[in-house]
């Protein structure tokens, strides 16, 4: 069974995903930690109810980007993590830091990449008149919101859409591709074929992925 460490910002609602997926038997993995920059992420508390350990590493108190994720790195490979999985973890990472977990780093970004990399996904997809929107899970590379794709999915913006609307339909999906993203690497199903992802046995996967809800 494969370790994973998830690092946490905030609330971490994917984390909650992760877990509750686990707690089902529909996750193969150990979730040997879970890290925050921030001592006052409520995630922190629902993973330690759910028999997590919990780290917090408080980037304000680095001189610098590089020795955060210096130490941060140290942090993790304490746990000897197979994948290390960012669930809403509000960090621009350096290049020796992604270069460290190449092929074993994981991010969930809300957009279909590459369209909306960055911020405010929603609100420019609205402003853009784009008639789909959804999520991407991404091997994670030193440009921001690049990598290699894993998984998407895909919702409608309806006519009376506003931010939060919209937002809401593309986390319910985060929720559901993230946890399987997870068990494909834990299952030794993802395969990297010149930069780009190959999912071995998947088509049965993403017919369930992909059928209406």
């Amino acid at each position: 069974m494969k370790n994973i460490v998830i690092l946490i910002s905030g609330r971490g609602s994917n984390m909650e995903a992760l877990i509750a997926a686990r707690d089902k038997g529909e996750l193969p993995v150990n979730i040997a930690a879970v890290i925050s920059n921030k001592a006052d992420a409520k995630g922190l508390e629902t993973a330690a109810k759910a028999g997590i350990a919990t780290r917090v590493l408080e980037h304000k108190a680095f001189a610098s980007r590089e020795a955060f994720d210096t130490a941060l790195q140290a942090l993790i490979d304490e746990f000897a993590p197979d994948l290390v999985v960012l669930a809403g973890f509000m960090r621009i990472l350096t290049p020796d830091f992604v270069r460290h977990y190449e092929g074993r780093m994981f991010n969930i970004h809300p957009s279909l990449l590459p369209a909306f990399p960055g911020l405010h996904t929603h609100q420019r997809a609205l402003a853009e008149g784009v008639r789909i929107h959804g999520c991407t899970v991404h091997f994670v590379t030193a440009e921001l919101d690049h990598g290699p794709v894993v998984i998407q999915a895909a919702v409608p913006v309806l006519a009376d859409d506003d931010e939060d609307r919209l937002a809401a339909r593309v986390l319910q999906e985060e929720h559901r591709i993230y946890p399987q993203a997870v068990r494909w690497f834990a299952e030794d199903r993802l395969h990297l074929v010149d930069g780009r992802v190959q999912v071995s046995g998947a088509a049965a996967d993403f017919t369930r992925l992909i059928s209406p809800t």
